[in-house]
Order: structure tokens, then sequence, then C-alpha cells
């Protein structure tokens, strides 16, 4: 079998890997609060972020296209493919390490991290970055923590105004009704973002071996329902360690701050997919929930697991692009040998 195919397929299962990591990784943040507020049993919450996260991988593809030419020039980088495969190993590699770990890392932050650091090793030059668009991409994953810490802090100060003299048990039987709702919207708009990242990956590696032409970086339909599928199957077999440390480590978790939080990290990964930014769906769902928190009792929030998780947030960047250079290397020595 020609070489080019064998490592476009490899490359193709790896992306699908990661995507299923990713499933069962990261978005098991999008039904977090609901669960730990009992609004739902987890595998309700589990099949329900799976359903919705297939129909909104299918919804949305511009940020596919941010990942395959924003970073380098698929139609210029040489020795592309193995760039390609480098990148998702390493991906894959540090987002099992985390999540064996309970650390809720940003599959984002790796993947994004990775086809830089296995795109400079290849040209042993900072030049093959698209400047404009990796830095526009990087600012973008730095900003959307923060917005959505304000807009948690916002739209929970904004509930309790509202029902601030409404009967309490009331209240909170309402907004689990109503976390329904916001679970299934932050799940599908997690699948307008999370679900593009592999798709991006697909289409650059046949982009580079010429199995995709023309200017477009549209992902073909088949890239669409593979990449889709496979996060669905991977959010509807695990993610309980990352419920645990999302829902319940960073703050003691009512229906009424779930609801804030859920449709506060909603909102940010919407606006984010309509522009086409890649963001860490990890980084605001917890950062959405770090404002709700905060607007409501600042002592009440456990600042130290935040603490820890913005720790691993600054290094999964350097340490994915490192992990990459090196994988690089050996996977480029291993088929200079045959």
């Amino acid at each position: 079998m020609d070489y080019i195919l064998v490592v476009t397929i490899a490359i193709v299962i790896f992306s699908l890997v990661f995507d299923f990591i990713n499933g069962f990784h990261d978005t098991a943040n999008a039904v977090a609060t609901a669960v730990s507020t009992r609004a739902l049993t987890p595998r309700t919450a589990i099949m329900l972020a799976a359903v919705m996260n297939f129909i909104g991988a299918l919804t949305f593809t511009g940020v596919a296209g941010t990942i395959t030419k924003d970073i380098v020039d698929p139609f210029k980088l040489e020795n592309g493919l193995i760039v390609v495969l480098s990148a998702i190993l390493a991906a894959i590699i540090w987002n099992l390490v985390t999540w064996l770990y309970g650390i809720p890392s940003s599959s984002s932050h790796a993947l994004i991290g990775a086809i830089a650091g296995a795109a400079i090793a290849s040209q042993r030059s900072f030049d093959v970055l698209h400047y404009q668009g990796f830095t526009k991409i990087i600012i973008v994953l730095l900003l959307s923590p923060l917005i959505a810490f304000c807009v948690g802090f916002c739209i929970y100060s904004i509930v309790k105004v509202v029902f601030k003299n409404a009967n309490l048990t009331k209240t909170n039987r309402n907004f689990r009704f109503f976390q329904i709702f916001t679970a299934s919207l932050q799940s599908f708009s997690h699948g307008t973002n999370d679900a593009q990242k592999s798709m991006g990956i697909i289409t650059l590696a046949l982009i580079v071996a010429n199995l995709q032409h023309g200017p477009s970086v549209e992902p073909q339909l088949w890239v669409k329902v593979a990449c889709a599928t496979a996060m669905g199957l991977g959010t509807a077999i695990g993610g309980w360690k990352i419920i645990k440390t999302v829902g319940g480590n960073i703050m003691k978790i009512r229906p009424a701050n779930g609801a804030a939080a859920d449709l506060s990290s909603a909102l940010t990964i919407f606006v984010a997919s309509s522009l086409h930014f890649p963001l860490s769906t990890t980084h605001v769902v917890s950062s959405s929930i770090l404002g709700v928190g905060a607007s409501n009792r600042i002592k009440g929030v456990k600042w130290t697991t935040a603490q820890r998780m913005i720790i691993t947030w600054v290094i999964t960047l350097p340490i994915s692009a490192l992990l990459a250079a090196i994988v690089y290397f050996i996977v480029n020595f291993f088929f200079n040998l045959i």
C-alpha cells in the first residue's frame, strides 16, 4: 500500500480516537453541573450530552476551517503528513495522561500546541506558523475563560435579584427543570466547537496528501459524520472523573447556580463557534462556575481546585508543543528507516 495512503489512514484513525477521548475527557463538562445539582442522573445526562454533541458537531464547521488553515498553511507544509500524525499522537498522549489523573486539561490547547510544535520541528523554524492566525487563536484561548467568568458573574447576579424573594424549594425545583434545557444547550454548543478540531486535522491531512483539492477547507461529509459519531460514542462511554472535578470540587452547586453556569458557558461557546474560533470548553465551563460562585459567595468557591486547573491549563500548550516535536523526530526517524 502507498506510503501516503497508509499515513493518511493512520491520521484519520488517530483523529477519531482523539475525538472519542475528547468525548469522555471534555464533553462530561457540559453536564457536570446538571449531575451535581441532581437535575439529571449521570446516565441520563451522559446520553443527553452524547446526542446533543452529535447534532452540534454536524451543524457548524467554521472552527474546523480555522484548525486546518490558520495555524500552518496546509498547501505549503513540507513533510506535512508526518507533522499532522505527530501532532495528533502528542495531543492524545497528553489527553490520556490528564484524564488518568482526573485533571480538567484542555484538548484544544493540547491539539493547537501540538500542531505548532510538530510544524516548528519539521522546518526547524518558527516561520512555518501563520503568525496572524495562530496569535488570534491564542488570544481567544486566553480571553475566553475571563469572558466566561464575567458572563457567569453577571447572569447569576441577575438571577439573585429576580428571585430574591422567591420560595427556595419551588425555585430550586423549577431551576432543575430549566437545567435540562441548559445542559442540552451546552452539550450542543460543545459539539459546535470541540468536534470541529478533529475534522480540521483530518481535512489538513487530506489536503497535504492531495486527496482534497482546491482552495476550500470545508470538511467532507464523511469526515463530519465520522467525527460527530466518535465524539458521541466517547461521551456515552465515560467521563465520571471529570464530572466530579468540574461539578463539585469548585463550589457547592445548587440548581440556580448550575443553570446560570450552563447558560453562561453555552453562550460563550456559541459566540466563539459563530466567529470560527476554537476555544477550550473545559476553560469556559470551569470559569463560568467560578464566576457564578464568586457572584454567589466568594468564600464558597474552592480556589485551590481552580488554582490547580489554571496551572495545568498554562502548561498544556508548551508541553504539548514540546511533546509533539519529540514525537515528530521519532516518527520521522522511523519512516526514514523503512
